[in-house]
């Protein structure tokens, strides 16, 4: 079956944050500032799959 649009994006979005999270456990930031960027683009990330996971929940109920 093939994946939806909204699939293919969390699934893009989850292998995003979790590269930045093994950059992050792996102590690869080479300063502070770095470090803050990375948890920023973190913050992001997951904002960014909250809003297509709701968006996805609201294209299914008006299919309906």
């Amino acid at each position: 079956m093939a994946k939806t649009l909204f699939e293919v994006l969390t699934d893009r979005i989850d292998d995003q944050i979790s590269s930045s999270t093994e950059f992050l456990t792996a102590g690869s930031a080479k300063d502070f500032a770095n470090y803050r960027e990375v948890v920023g683009l973190l913050r992001g990330l997951q904002s960014s799959k909250a809003i297509v996971e709701d968006l996805s929940r609201n294209y299914g109920d008006n299919d309906e």
